[in-house]
């Protein structure tokens, strides 16, 4: 329900100018690919494990094309070249390459259009096992149901998958509808997907397909018995984000942590690899269906809540437009915003409800991730419960749709299981006893809250057109988001793009443009 007097001339000319600086950098995403993007491919052609040294598969596959010079043409290309060759499977192909019994570049290269039909079947057959786990999901959904709007939305972090397990469990029975298993501290910057099942990380658990396994079986398992379903989260950025995102669709995933620009700002990981990456990565979101969550509530953490509010809708806008080019739909973005006003402030809680109801009703179809005060938590458990509390009644005041909890304990230490039980029990007290106020209560016409709403429009809009006419990477050089500047050749995993030849093969992309929006 619209509560502002907005200039709906406005949004959609917001939503223009996020689409022309999309496009700009999308010129750039379609020339080129990346060593990770390569990597998810073969990992989607069922290429998995280790070499003796513990190096993934895909890994010594890619480095070596790399290495040779034969990378422009795509690592599917060279794959299904020598499939073709040796009749051998993918998983059997890489093996013997990175054992140094097969040089995948110097086969014989057979016909073009030979190895393009056998790489379209391929990645038909790849795509079919992607869209019985969506339709798996949509089943699951439809029998067993799934919590109220806003959902709660709990972090789990030990680094030990199996204790993950269990407290994802504990906090599924005491009430929360999304369990995020939060990544160990700097696996956004490996430049590879560690193997196996994990029992060692610093503040959270490694992203590996095993974990998201034994994780997905674990709330599968829960969902039975409380009788909903309760969704999955994990971390698909950094280095890696194509490669994670093709694991999260083979496991099951429903919520990935997938922008376009967080590892730029917060991991100094170069802009023109993330943009490539995050085009590919999803695009297999998108079509497994999964619903992906965006970073700008963490521009509020290192710029000031109210000068940088149109900051967050800005991105917000131009995150859309990305995700809208790799044939996702608004019901898959949760776009991401905070409650990080200084709680000082005078009448702080009235700028908080004007940015949460601007962004809900600029985004009406889309699921918002709000995010916690994190910012100004002290230490102080009394005034942080009180402070998680204000956020709660926002959230439901607006209709959030995903909403990640505050904990008590923020800035103390990694939450313990009562930590999350006093903060479930907490929103599901006041979201119960304010189910609809939000359909009860409108805003002054041209009040506090109203006119707050328009003034951050009005900037970001400013703020677009001038992104538009400078290109963001040039925007991103400069610092207008989050205060934090980066230069497109600087950063983590320049090194890691490269041209598309001609003849660049891989069939994903033009197959999951297509059926991406079918499969709603």
């Amino acid at each position: 329900m619209k509560k502002f007097n907005l200039d709906e001339a406005k949004i959609v000319q917001g939503r223009e100018l996020a689409g022309q600086i999309a496009d700009q950098v999308q010129t750039y995403i379609n020339a080129h690919s990346t060593v990770t993007v390569e990597r998810a491919v073969l990992r989607l052609l069922g290429i998995d494990g280790v070499d003796e040294a513990g190096v993934p598969l895909v890994n010594g596959v890619v480095e070596q094309l790399q290495k040779t010079g034969a990378l422009g043409k795509g690592a599917m290309y060279w794959v299904v070249n020598a499939m073709l060759t040796v009749q051998q499977t993918p998983q059997q192909i890489a093996e013997l390459a990175v054992r140094g019994q097969l040089v995948l570049e110097q086969l014989p290269e057979k016909a073009v259009e030979e190895i393009a039909k056998l790489a379209d079947s391929l990645a038909g057959s790849a795509l079919s096992k992607i869209r019985s786990r969506r339709e798996e999901r949509k089943n699951l959904i439809s029998r067993l149901g799934k919590g109220p709007e806003p959902m709660l939305y709990v972090i789990v972090a030990t680094g030990n998958v199996y204790e993950d397990a269990v407290q994802a469990q504990a906090a599924a029975r005491q009430g929360a509808d999304i369990i995020a298993v939060i990544r160990t501290t700097g696996q956004s910057l490996l430049d590879y997907v560690p193997y196996g099942p994990t029992t060692t990380g610093f503040g959270g658990t490694y992203a590996t397909q095993e974990n998201f396994r034994i994780i997905r079986q674990a709330l599968d398992e829960v969902g039975q018995e409380v009788n909903r379903y309760i969704y999955l989260t994990n971390y698909c950025s950094g280095l890696c984000m194509p490669e994670i995102a093709v694991m999260g669709a083979f496991e099951r995933l429903d919520v990935m942590l997938n922008d376009s620009m967080y590892g730029i700002i917060f991991r100094d990981i170069n802009m023109k690899r993330t943009f490539v990456d995050q085009f590919f990565s999803r695009l297999v979101n998108g079509y497994a269906g999964i619903i992906i969550n965006t970073g700008e509530d963490n521009y509020l953490t290192t710029a000031d809540a109210i000068e940088a509010a149109h900051t967050v809708l800005a991105s917000e806008l131009i995150n859309e437009q990305f995700a809208f080019r790799c044939g996702m739909v608004s019901e898959q973005l949760g776009l991401g915003h905070a409650f990080e006003i200084d709680p000082q402030t005078p009448n702080g809680f009235l700028y908080e409800l004007a940015h949460a109801q601007l962004i809900r009703e600029v985004f009406p179809n889309s699921p918002i991730k709000y995010m916690p005060p994190t910012k100004y938590m002290t230490g102080n458990i009394f005034k942080g419960h009180v402070q998680d509390a204000l956020f709660n009644v926002c959230s439901i005041m607006t209709g959030q749709g995903l909403h990640l909890l505050g904990m008590l304990t923020e800035a103390i230490h990694t939450p313990h299981i009562q930590d999350r039980f006093l903060s479930i029990q907490s929103a599901k007290y006041i979201f119960n006893n304010m189910r609809d106020l939000s359909n009860e209560i409108y805003y002054r016409p041209d009040g506090f809250i109203e006119q707050r709403a328009r003034k951050v429009l009005d900037n970001t809009v400013g703020l677009l057109e001038q992104i538009a006419d400078i290109g963001l990477m040039q925007a991103l050089s400069k610092g207008y988001f989050a205060d934090i500047a980066r230069t497109p050749e600087g950063g983590k995993g320049l090194e890691g793009v490269f041209d598309k030849a001609a003849g660049y093969l891989n069939p994903f992309i033009g197959l999951m443009l297509k059926g991406g929006r079918q499969n709603d």
